[in-house]
């Protein structure tokens, strides 16, 4: 195996004997298998829309099945399997429905030499483990090629989740879709320079500031836009469901379903920012938040006593003593773990069987107590738009900085605790994702009524920081968003990141200090290029980065 897309990566080199993150061998071959095949269907549809036919359906499909190759989503080989089996058979109709229309639009046979992830095919499981472990990652040769292309697919993986989770909520875009083809299909393509991939990368951010766009109008849409919300960190004494992950329809769906059972429902991780939509408070039972960031699953699954529901990524290998208790689903899998089947058209999913479960379990084991801050999203912020020109103006707010992203094991992470603790009380945090965990229960006041933490929400309300730096250009009079009173210090772990990482890019957004390590995958060459570029750095020592931030560098 060979795996180097997350930030946890071993040595920051590549896990090459086992994930750190769990993944097996078997597991990593699989998802480069599945990947390969993607390619093949995005080959075939690139080469369809040259005689017109766009087709959603492989768009789909492609985002569901690379959110599945994200880190920590699903680590259950016979769920790959049964995936590059529809692979291999979408391949073969996407193939079908083009050679036909070629013939029909020319008058002649289709006969260009493709690549062989549009070709190679097997329906023997043992040959998948095989072919698996020669078309991962070093496949490519070229280091710099290759950075470029994984750089690519992260950030279309990271697009996936999000437009998988806008989907869910009735909201697509077909656009996106089919740059899902376009992105993929690079890749296969070796008359492509590393120019052309920068410039299929900047595409790749622009179709993620749309997919974070249309997930945020699929989620305020559907339950309202976050309010501001003291959320509740402790317990009551009643069973208990807790809820990880990110998806709001999986949580609209148990609290219909267990509401008067006389259980509870809490949020972990980066399901958090749930507990501030206006939809979800006018139910009794949905209780607060429990626990921190999902590194930290294993001791607090422990504690929490009832069962928990995996909805995304974010899985931790679960210990055998509470292993009976996790329950997956949508595109999250382990082997030996309760799986609830995807919702049928028109119905609910059934989470029945996590319901009863949970009225046999005692009630969770307080680990903390009180209430933190949360739904400062776009639409709190700009509501108090004015009071905070006014802060800047006066002088009250000398700065904002955005520390946003992934939380982690690593114990360099303290940088962003430490960097929130030395800020001067003239600074204001902004964040989104679960990177704010180091933070986001420090006592750190607020500006004039303006807390000094402005919570956004999950990693895909990104979108809302981008938005209220776009306003602030705008009230402020300054010409981009590089002359606002604002800086980045970005904590990176999985491919979301990436996505978010490539749209700010795309924006514009320079000078971003990117931590606690600089990606494994991007060569020194690459590198160079978004230093040149986009003044990307690695974080420093909090002192020094003060210093400069401080100082508008």
């Amino acid at each position: 195996m060979f795996c180097y897309q997350c930030q946890e990566t071993s040595k920051n080199e590549g896990c090459t004997v086992v994930g750190v993150c769990g993944k097996t061998p078997e597991v990593t071959n699989l998802q480069d298998l599945l990947i390969y095949v993607l390619k093949g269907i995005s080959i075939y549809a690139e080469k369809a829309k040259q005689v017109g036919i766009n087709d959603a359906e492989t768009g789909l499909f492609i985002a569901k099945n690379l959110f599945s190759t994200i880190t920590n989503v699903n680590f259950d080989p016979v769920y790959f399997e049964t995936k590059i089996k529809e692979a291999l058979a979408l391949r073969e109709k996407v193939k079908t429905s083009f050679l036909a229309a070629y013939k029909e639009k020319y008058g002649t046979e289709f006969n260009e030499e493709l690549p062989e992830m549009a070709t190679w095919y097997s329906d023997n499981v043992e040959d998948f483990y095989k072919k698996g472990e020669v078309v991962g990652v070093l496949a490519t040769a070229n280091e710099d090629i290759r950075s470029l292309r994984e750089l690519l697919i992260y950030g279309l993986k990271g697009i996936s989740a999000y437009i998988e989770h806008a989907f869910v909520l009735d909201e697509q875009n077909d656009e996106i879709f089919s740059f899902l083809h376009k992105g993929l299909a690079a890749t296969t393509d070796d008359s492509l320079s590393a120019d052309d991939l920068v410039g299929i990368i900047m595409d790749a951010g622009a179709t993620a500031v749309k997919a974070m766009e249309m997930l945020d109008r699929a989620n305020t849409g559907t339950y309202g836009h976050p309010e501001p919300t003291q959320i509740n960190i402790g317990v009551r004494n009643r069973p208990g469901i807790l809820i990880s992950g990110h998806d709001l329809k999986d949580l609209e769906e148990l609290l219909e379903q267990s509401k008067d059972k006389g259980i509870d429902v809490y949020t972990h991780g980066e399901m958090l920012p749930a507990n501030a939509y206006p939809f979800f408070k006018k139910y009794d039972h949905f209780v607060g938040n429990y626990g921190n960031s999902w590194w930290e699953q294993n001791r607090e699954f422990e504690s929490f006593n009832g069962p928990i529901l995996m909805t995304t990524n974010c899985l931790v290998p679960p210990k055998a003593s509470y292993q009976d208790r996790v329950y997956t689903t949508g595109v999250v899998g382990f082997p030996g773990l309760n799986h609830i089947e995807d919702r049928k058209p028109g119905e609910q999913k059934d989470f029945s069987k996590i319901i009863e479960h949970a009225l046999k379990c005692e009630p969770p084991t307080e680990i903390e107590n009180g209430t933190i801050p949360g739904g400062f999203a776009r639409n709190a912020v700009l509501s108090v738009a004015d009071k905070v020109v006014d802060a800047v103006q006066s002088g009250a707010i000398n700065r904002f900085v955005v520390m946003a992203g992934c939380e982690g094991r690593h114990k360099t992470r303290d940088y962003y605790k430490d960097m929130a603790r030395e800020l001067p009380n003239d600074t204001v945090i902004l964040t989104a994702g679960c990177a704010k965990y180091r933070y986001n229960k420090l006592d750190l006041g607020d500006i004039g009524g303006i807390p000094r933490i402005l919570d956004a929400g999950q990693c895909n309300d990104s979108y809302s920081l981008v938005v209220i730096a776009q306003k602030l250009v705008e009230a402020l009079g300054v010409e981009d968003i590089n002359d606002l009173p604002l800086s980045y210090t970005i904590a990176w772990y999985e491919q979301k990141a990436v996505a978010v990482l490539l749209a700010l890019l795309y924006l514009g957004v320079k000078g971003i200090r990117l931590g606690p390590t600089l990606p494994a995958f991007i060569s020194p060459n690459v590198l160079k290029v978004l230093v040149e570029k986009f003044d990307i750095k690695p974080i420093g020592t909090v002192k020094d980065d003060l210093e400069a931030i401080l100082a508008g560098k």
